[in-house]
């Protein structure tokens, strides 16, 4: 009788000779229990050898009980698969030894641990003479597994070729035979004989047409994985017979290189080819409308799951909550969570993650406290969530104590969270606590947590503690670590330390040029950045880019153009919004404009920054027909409803007098944050609103937006503007007390001018004085502003005196001190400072107005650049002698 176990080569762990069952005998044979998914989760990559001194006890111990855990599995395997051999077989195959194989063949998907591999050989030589005894039915679905498990063992590759040659041909080992080739073959060391067994099974299939199916279907796979679609949708075409598993293999593909439309295609070619779709299908074509963003598309799929019945499964119903979380808002989110969840701990997490990603943080620690298992991702994503927001890292800090003292370990991501949220707070002490964390859990010499750690140090000027981190980190990646310490030194305005640490590099990159080009210009030493340049050997496009926006700072435009005319041809949106906003730092906003229009003729692809940058042109013009004409491109963009570009269209609108159209386009924005409510403020505060500021102001409170810096001197310039000067006092005084923002001498300014302009100049005198910071040219300015319009000689000459001890040439002082002079009479004094003022040779720009006519004009008094200026001035003394005769002649 031929004994499979010896064909098979595979000793049996076990003292007693195992009898085989006969075929004709009647007893009932015992179920071999199931793997539970208890023992499936936590099984990881074992390796006995000693461990590297970074991973820590707990580590080990956890590598230790996988492995125990492993053996477990195996060796309830086998008693059971023994149990089974003694009874005889001669009836159908109950339900619980095949789910036992899949379960066999799911542990299977998992590395082996290297004691372990002697054992699972014995459990597959077991189960391989169960299934060949037992007498499956050649068209069971079954058939195929052995296989399966034979070619996942160690190196009995041939063996499983061996068990497999006996059996009857099917057309389920189809699905089967790729399974062994995609799987099996990655397992075994010889090359050769992976091709060589892989050909001989193929020839066994005695049907041309599915050797053509099976050897198509891995090289669609193959140039998929590649990132070649189209030519795995060439080969899709010409295949005369389609499986499920080849649909599933392009739509996945699709999507997984970003053609979202040709996944969707293909998958309503697939339904209206009456190919049965299935949870695979289901999933990559839910995951195609997510990321396309396609909500019609993606709720006629949830129809018809509905109506197939596959919403119940796993994967299914995370890529179904996932596409509502993504593209119909977390309300709906909610509705099929509560639907479909059934204890399944991925849909919880899903459903904590879309309450974090729409910025919904009550409803997500809800969430989390009423999850079943907190396990470290859900951790994570909440301690991420909080470390966003700017009033959250307190609280993110809190939340990453208390899963410490659960005992829940910290991985990667949560150590980088918590890290940046010290960044933020500057709470150097907690920093340093969560730096012994990393160096505990062994996570000290990552790249992610050592940056992280650096940038940290150089925030709170612990700059030894930077250095000391930066050096711990040799090795290959030591000139990225240097490059990102060059970095953040710039950040901080560290511009010699960082000096000092490039020049002692034996080795430098572009990376390394650029930033210290960058850091140069951020000084104004344009010279250096020059010789920089000059100096790299090799140039890239982001040095090029780098340059252009040195030379713009410097008002040498014209080298701008010239990097940026060698530099068009790569259609880069960066170098076109580098030049466009070099164009704008230069006044030249008409040529910024006439540049996008050249780059939208070359098709270049827009960016956010693009628009930005191009309604900074067009509120600086006051074009509002230009703004409205680029509003409407916008609109075919999916920039519309970021937060970034409708900032900058709320900022255009309000310079243009278009308070409604800023409104309109602030509640555009999907999640206004806080610099877009801060620009809504100073459009009000630009038109004298100040109480419907103060509205706005609390109303972002009350949404959560916690206010920045810009804030305050937004709200404290619209209460200045509107006389309100309580108000405006009273928030100066909780910028400190309830929001932690330490004020600024912009926000003193504003004070200042909030006290002038309502008259009580000489509290603001007092208020200058009692500053802990000491006043600049501005403050003296605002006070002396409005000494004028109060006509307050005594304060006024106090003011321009500092004035002139802090400028030994100041224009504007001396003009507002002569027409003060004038206003009381005093000539004498009046014409001394015109004097001087004529020896400090000042000139004043004159100003200017424009009208928007099919373009924009520009003209001054007694202007004549225009061409047509002869034109024009005919015309206005027309019109001026047509007013003057309709003017009734009155007599006395």
């Amino acid at each position: 009788m031929l004994d499979i176990r010896k064909e098979l080569g595979i000793n049996i762990i076990d003292e007693q000779k195992v009898q085989l069952p006969k075929l004709h005998t009647t007893a009932k044979r015992e179920p071999i229990p199931p793997i539970t998914l208890e023992l499936l989760l936590p099984l990881t990559v074992i390796d006995l050898t000693p461990s590297p001194t970074s991973i820590s006890r707990r580590r080990r111990r956890n590598e230790l009980r996988s492995h125990r855990r492993y053996r477990a599995a195996l060796f309830h395997h086998r008693a059971a698969t023994v149990s089974a051999l003694k009874a005889p077989s001669h009836s159908s195959v109950p339900s619980s030894p095949a789910l036992s194989l899949f379960h066999l063949s799911s542990l299977l998907s998992f590395p082996c641990p290297p004691l372990a591999q002697d054992l699972l050989c014995s459990v597959l030589g077991l189960l391989a003479s169960r299934i060949c005894h037992i007498g499956l039915e050649s068209d069971s679905s079954e058939s195929g597994v052995p296989i399966e498990l034979g070619c996942a063992c160690k190196d009995d590759f041939v063996a499983a070729h061996k068990f497999y040659s006996p059996k009857p041909k099917h057309h389920h080992l189809f699905h089967t035979m790729k399974k062994l080739f995609l799987l099996g073959t990655w397992k075994c060391n010889c090359w050769k004989q992976r091709f060589r067994l892989f050909t001989t099974l193929l020839e066994d299939l005695d049907t041309p047409r599915l050797r053509h199916v099976i050897a198509t279907n891995i090289s669609i796979s193959r140039r998929v994985r590649y990132g070649e679609p189209e030519l795995a949708r060439h080969l899709f075409d010409d295949m005369p017979l389609r499986t499920v598993s080849t649909w599933n293999t392009m739509i996945s593909g699709y999507s997984q290189w970003g053609c979202y439309v040709e996944a969707l295609a293909l998958a309503s070619l697939m339904h209206h080819s009456c190919v049965k779709l299935d949870e695979v299908s289901f999933s990559s074509v839910l995951s195609a409308c997510s990321r396309y963003g396609s909500l019609v598309h993606g709720k006629q799929v949830h129809s018809l799951l509905l109506r197939s019945g596959y919403e119940r499964f796993g994967l299914v119903g995370s890529a179904l909550l996932y596409f509502y979380v993504q593209c119909c808002g977390i309300g709906e989110a909610k509705v099929v969570f509560e639907e479909l969840h059934g204890g399944n701990d991925v849909l919880w997490s899903l459903m904590l993650a879309g309450y974090v990603q729409h910025d919904n943080m009550g409803e997500a620690l809800d969430m989390f406290e009423k999850m079943p298992d907190r396990d470290i991702v859900a951790w994570t994503m909440l301690i991420s969530g909080y470390a966003k927001r700017e009033d959250g890292c307190e609280r993110a800090l809190d939340l990453f104590w208390c899963m410490r003292s659960s005992g829940v370990l910290p991985n990667e991501v949560t150590l980088c969270s918590v890290v940046r949220v010290c960044t933020r707070l500057r709470a150097l002490w907690q920093g340093k606590v969560v730096h012994g964390h990393c160096i505990k859990e062994g996570f000290a010499f990552d790249n992610a947590i050592g940056g992280g750690l650096i940038e940290f140090y150089c925030d709170c000027e612990a700059i030894g503690d930077a250095k000391r981190v930066h050096e711990s980190m040799r090795g290959e990646t030591y000139l990225n670590v240097t490059n990102l310490l060059i970095g953040c030194l710039i950040s901080t305005g560290k511009i010699e330390e960082a000096e000092m640490i490039f020049y002692r590099l034996r080795e430098t990159n572009h990376v390394s040029y650029n930033l210290m080009i960058k850091g140069y210009a951020m000084i104004g030493h344009f010279e250096k950045s020059k010789k920089l340049f000059n100096q790299m050997s090799l140039k890239d496009l982001t040095s090029l880019n780098t340059m252009i926006s040195v030379y713009s700072k410097n008002g040498e435009l014209d080298e701008a153009v010239k990097l940026f005319d060698k530099t068009k041809d790569e259609k880069n949106p960066v170098t076109w919004n580098s030049m466009m906003s070099g164009c704008i730092q230069n006044g030249q906003y008409v040529k910024a404009l006439k540049l996008y229009v050249k780059m939208r003729r070359l098709s270049v692809d827009y960016s956010r920054s693009t628009f930005s940058v191009l309604f900074r042109a067009c509120s600086s013009l006051g074009s509002f027909q230009q703004g409205r004409l680029l509003h409407g491109h916008l609109t075919k963009t999916p920039f519309q409803a970021n937060v970034y570009v409708g900032t900058a269209l709320i900022d255009f609108y309000s310079k243009c007098g278009r308070l409604a159209d800023a409104q309109r386009s602030f509640l555009s924005i999907f999640s206004p944050n806080v610099a877009a409510w801060t620009a809504l403020i100073n459009g009000y505060a630009y038109h004298g609103l100040g109480s419907k500021a103060i509205l706005l102001f609390h109303s972002m409170l009350v949404q959560g937006v916690v206010p920045n810096a810009a804030t305050f001197v937004g709200i404290l310039s619209a209460c200045s503007h509107a006389g309100l000067v309580d108000e405006g006092l009273k928030i100066f005084h909780s910028m400190e007390e309830l929001y932690k923002v330490t004020p600024s001498i912009e926000h003193y300014t504003c004070v200042v001018d909030l006290l002038g302009r309502s008259g009580h100049v000489r509290e603001a005198e007092e208020f200058i004085r009692q500053m802990p910071i000491e006043a600049d040219r501005v403050i003296w300015g605002a006070l002396l502003h409005a000494c004028w319009f109060w006509k307050d000689m005594e304060v006024g000459e106090k003011a321009a005196e500092k004035l002139f001890s802090l400028d030994p040439n100041p224009t504007v002082p001396l003009v507002i001190l002569s027409n003060m002079y004038a206003v009381l009479g005093r000539w004498g004094q009046k014409s001394i400072l015109r004097k001087r003022l004529q020896s400090v040779k000042f000139r004043k720009d004159p100003g200017c107005s424009w009208i928007e006519l099919n373009n924009i004009h520009l003209f001054s008094v007694e202007d004549k650049t225009h061409p047509y200026s002869d034109v024009i001035y005919a015309t206005v003394e027309h019109l001026a002698a047509s007013i003057n005769s309709s003017i009734p002649q009155l007599s006395l």
